[in-house]
């Protein structure tokens, strides 16, 4: 009795030894291929069809994000090129403005001072020239020396670039050096707006110094807003001038904007992207500078090797495609997708030949099924 107990021990035992074995000997047991075999019925209960690459120009939507954008052109800093007291200004951002409209008003002695100093000179240079004439009668007749002549022709002259630089001067400032008489001096200085657009910035309040250097004002010219739009670095190259864009705006996604490519950046950022610039063709009434968009640019490439979508498989985060070696026998081959036109893929791939190959284009998944379910077993 005890030695029958002994042996089922030992059989209990060594059993539970090898086991494991077994076990670890059946899990390592897996069949690698790149190959599957089918069978006619199987080709037909999956409904697996084969054709060839195809040749064909692809026309295509590239989904891209932007904003809206306005060139440096189109953006005026408003300054007053002498210092000076802001006196009024009425301007807040987001107001419009109409160009020669009055957007504020400095005062300062300043121009009280240059204001004086031209009519100054001017009453000077009246002298100045009729002195001139007179001299210069004399000294045809050799009445005067020379040197007199000389001398009120100097001072003539020196005179009327003096008149000159004052005039200029109350331009820059917005006065007009002809109608300025005795009378009409003024302490204050009107400053008018230079665009038709809107106020972006105020930086100045009532009271305020300013200087020549100071921005009072920025002011958006909104004729020329467009589109600036980030594309990636492997799709930049595939953008060129004149193509047709899409946009919609956050707020009205289902309202679309017809736009032009204008200009593509030549430069790659820290991102990997690049700006592409495009020209809207009928200009929305509610654009403005920042505002986020979304776009599909239409892009046209040559002729290139094409698939049906069902003809590429994923897996593990590759894409493949099964190219016929035989009668129903395929290779799965790894290829690298592109651009998408329809239910059609830009395909390539490092195998020799290729494009002349063969392949599955359609219910290609179900080969790939087969495959796995043959590795398992």
């Amino acid at each position: 009795m005890n030695r029958f107990k002994i042996l089922i021990l030992s059989i209990v035992f060594f059993s539970a030894c090898s086991s494991p074995k077994v076990e670890a000997k059946k899990d390592s047991v897996q069949i690698q291929t790149d190959h599957v075999q089918m069978t006619d019925a199987q080709m037909k209960i999956a409904g697996v069809q084969t054709g060839v690459v195809v040749q064909q120009a692809m026309n295509t939507f590239l989904k891209v994000n932007g904003h809206v954008d306005v060139p440096p052109q189109n953006i005026v800093s408003v300054s007053f090129p002498m210092g000076g007291y802001l006196l009024s200004t009425k301007l807040l951002p987001g107001m419009h403005v109409a160009k020669g409209e009055v957007i504020a008003t400095i005062e300062d002695q300043s121009l009280i001072q240059l204001q004086q100093d031209y009519l100054v000179s001017k009453s000077r240079l009246t002298y100045l020239k009729q002195e001139f004439e007179r001299q210069k009668l004399l000294n045809e007749n050799n009445v005067n020396a020379a040197k007199t002549f000389q001398l009120a022709e100097s001072e003539y002259f020196s005179q009327k670039v003096t008149l000159k630089g004052y005039g200029e001067k109350l331009l820059l400032i917005g006065i007009d050096p002809a109608n300025l008489t005795e009378g009409s001096i003024s302490r204050s200085v009107a400053i008018h707006s230079p665009l038709n657009g809107f106020v972006s910035k105020v930086n100045v309040n009532i009271g305020k110094y300013v200087t020549p250097t100071d921005v009072l004002f920025e002011l958006i010219n909104p004729d020329d807003m467009h589109a600036a739009l980030t594309v990636f670095e492997k799709d930049l190259n595939k953008v060129k001038s004149g193509q047709n864009v899409k946009v919609s705006f956050v707020d009205e996604p289902g309202t679309l904007y017809d736009c032009e490519v204008i200009l593509v950046t030549r430069n790659v950022d820290d991102n990997r992207s690049g700006l592409v610039h495009c020209h809207f063709k009928g200009q929305p009434q509610k654009l403005l500078p920042g505002m986020f968009l979304n776009a599909s640019i239409n892009i046209h490439i040559a002729s290139v090797p094409t698939v049906p979508e069902e003809a590429v498989v994923r897996f593990e985060n590759r894409f493949y495609v099964f190219v016929s070696t035989s009668k129903n026998e395929f290779q799965m081959v790894e290829v690298e997708i592109g651009m998408k036109d329809n239910d059609r893929l830009e395909v390539s791939s490092k195998l020799n030949d290729f494009e002349t190959k063969t392949l599955v284009t359609k219910n290609a998944y179900a080969l790939l099924s087969k495959m796995k379910n043959t590795s398992e077993e």
